[in-house]
């Protein structure tokens, strides 16, 4: 067993006994076993995929009759906006149910290594991190061209509470699915536990940058940024708790900054592979640089932080109570 973690971000109050983990392996490794089970994985990825496809498929589908046969709108709107947010939130129950019949893991063992969702470390991270990265975001924006588009009040007012609601559980449904699901099964095919970390981190990062849609050097980029330290960061953390919030911010603050300089928010996701980045994309991406440096910086004598020894201990393993 390692020795203790000095990171006060990594401190634990409690450890629930998750029956069929594996003991003192880290976050992507919960899957790896005797056998690669290659198919396994692949059935996983492909569902997880699928799904996010079908919820996103349905939910807008809803959204849109009612925009177009009730409220007499087409396009984004607040409703489809908030359609989309929620078929990316449902992929957090999603990924739990796929773990629990694909690998037979309890669904609060996909939170973190600690088996449940550590609030202390989430909300030592939203103080520590959130300030920084929403500094950090505002600077990018302003280096934003001046194209402005008229908004209503009642949108802005909309967008605002779906900002604040629905965006934050969207970003956790992403770190769930990608960081959470897909890293674990990528992690699960090598023999070593370094390789495990490097497929996973590299495949996750790249094909979700993919997924969204954008070629551009300075956009593409700053996605392979933002979900490769998503996905360094849950590994050294040995859960999602860091990145949902890092991605949460991230995505609120983008959203919120541009309603309030009155942006052609629907344009932009519209047309998203015809859009032309510029160096100010990569703003962020530098202050995400630096919370990974300092996330890896704390964790750099113990490593990344691992599930329970055999018989549950009342703390993490290699946790220290006065870290």
């Amino acid at each position: 067993m390692r020795g203790t973690i000095d990171c006060w971000l990594l401190r634990s109050d409690r450890i629930v006994p998750m029956q069929g983990v594996p003991a003192e392996v880290e976050y992507h490794r919960v899957y790896a076993g005797e056998k690669r089970q290659i198919l396994r994985g692949i059935a996983a990825i492909v569902l997880l995929v699928a799904g996010l496809i079908v919820f996103a498929q349905l939910c807008q589908a809803a959204a849109s009759m009612i925009d177009t046969g009730f409220l007499g709108r087409t396009g984004l709107s607040p409703l489809t906006q908030a359609a989309g947010a929620f078929s990316l939130a449902l992929l957090i129950p999603y990924s739990m149910l796929l773990q629990r019949s694909l690998y037979g893991q309890p669904a609060g063992s996909l939170h973190s290594v600690a088996g449940h969702f550590r609030f202390g470390v989430f909300g030592r991270s939203l103080l520590a991190f959130g300030p920084f990265l929403l500094i950090v975001m505002s600077v990018g924006f302003l280096f934003t061209p001046d194209d402005t588009i008229p908004w209503n009040t009642a949108d802005l007012v909309a967008y605002f509470v779906i900002s604040m609601t629905m965006i934050p559980l969207a970003a956790a449904g992403e770190e769930y699915g990608f960081r959470g699901l897909m890293f674990r099964v990528l992690g699960g095919w090598t023999r070593g536990s370094l390789p495990g970390a490097i497929l996973g981190i590299t495949v996750t990062t790249v094909l979700f940058s993919l997924l969204h849609g954008s070629l551009d050097p300075y956009i593409l980029g700053s996605y392979l940024v933002l979900f490769g330290a998503m996905a360094i960061i849950t590994w050294r953390t040995g859960g999602l708790e860091v990145a949902v919030v890092l991605h949460g911010v991230y995505n609120v603050s983008a959203l919120s900054l541009a309603n309030t300089l009155h942006l052609d928010v629907g344009g932009d996701l519209s047309s998203r592979s015809e859009i032309a980045g510029t160096p100010a994309n990569l703003v962020p991406s530098a202050g995400l640089a630096v919370i990974t440096a300092i996330v890896w910086w704390t964790t750099r004598k113990s490593g990344p932080a691992l599930t329970p020894e055999s018989g549950y201990a009342d703390s993490v393993p290699g946790v220290s109570d006065d870290a």
